[in-house]
């Protein structure tokens, strides 16, 4: 049987079992790398057979220089750390997971909303301060009634849209790339970005992170919401101009936000996002429970497992590769 070099470049997860027991019906080598860069991926992966990537650049110096790699796989739905383009060129497969975490990221956007909304966090470390006075949390308003913006509308914003319709909220979306009657049957209306910004208050960002997402919401968009606008942000930090939503918080333009992901991620210590108390910032876990956790680490290790047997794998990215890679198509799909 063929051995076969699967390396994983990085990773932040306690364990590897997950994806080492998927692979274990195959004669794999299986290395857990901790790269930071494009060199120690090149190091790492250099004749490696299939690469499993979570936040290390897998670029196009990287995949110049990869001999015989035929599949990257990553752990999550966004793929901004691989160079899809040069992969596909290449001939190499890449793939990601799609569905593991939409309920908990769905959830997640909730909860961040409504505790700011709510202004939870604010009134919880008054009451730890020795004050105990709804007046501080002075102004709060009504969801019902409001109107919640999507930006993007896959899997997670179509979910999310249940959920908040479900406090009465009023939702529309932004999402170029989905048809007119795909959200009217979640009872949404399409608009334009800028017109979302008119028109919501409170707004949710789901969009992936590409070349012609980056800082797709900036002072133009800023310049057009509603003072009392709150906005979330569970997807990619980069989609948001940082200095922007900065400037838009300072200015009173905006009155808050709830962001999971930022552009520098950790953030760092002397960030001005950490100085105002009408933002509220959690480490990038909006994707994170016990079950998808364990969830994403199966199906990411079972597209290696399924190219390396011959097959496309369930989650394919980069269908063009198909032009360069005569693979068998799966009968069965999770």
């Amino acid at each position: 049987m063929e051995k076969f070099k699967v390396v994983v470049t990085d990773y932040e997860f306690q364990t590897l079992e997950p994806e080492q027991e998927v692979l274990s019906s195959l004669n794999v080598d299986f290395v857990a790398a901790q790269c930071r860069t494009e060199e120690d991926v090149i190091a790492a992966c250099k004749d490696a057979d299939a690469i499993i990537n979570q936040y290390a650049p897998i670029s196009a110096k990287v995949i110049a220089q990869l001999e015989k790699c035929k599949v990257i796989s990553r752990y999550g739905v966004g793929v901004n750390t691989v160079d899809v383009d040069a992969a596909t060129e290449k001939g190499i497969i890449v793939a990601n997971v799609t569905d593991y975490s939409v309920d908990e990221v769905s959830d997640h956007a909730l909860a961040l909303l409504l505790s700011l909304a709510r202004k939870i966090v604010k009134l919880n470390d008054e009451v730890k301060n020795g004050v105990w006075n709804f007046n501080v949390g002075k102004p709060i308003y009504r969801l019902r009634g409001r109107t919640l913006g999507l930006v993007g509308f896959g899997r997670i914003p179509q979910a999310l849209a249940k959920k908040a319709q479900s406090f009465g909220l009023h939702v529309i979306a932004y999402d170029p790339y989905i048809p007119a009657e795909v959200a009217s049957r979640f009872n949404v209306q399409l608009v334009e970005l800028n017109d979302l910004f008119r028109q919501s208050d409170y707004i949710s960002v789901h969009a992936p992170l590409t070349k012609d997402t980056k800082g797709m919401i900036s002072d133009e968009q800023f310049n057009l919401a509603k003072k009392e606008l709150i906005i979330v942000n569970t997807a990619r930090g980069p989609v948001i101009n940082e200095l922007a939503l900065i400037r838009a918080l300072q200015d009173g333009k905006i009155s808050g936000a709830g962001l999971d992901v930022t552009e520098c991620e950790p953030i760092p210590p002397n960030h001005p996002l950490l100085q105002m108390e009408n933002v509220v910032i959690t480490p990038h876990i909006a994707w994170y429970s016990e079950e998808s956790e364990k969830e994403l680490k199966r199906k990411t290790a079972q597209n290696v497992a399924d190219v390396l047997s011959g097959c496309y794998p369930t989650y394919l990215v980069n269908a063009q590769v198909k032009e360069k890679v005569r693979l068998k198509e799966k009968e069965l799909y999770v």
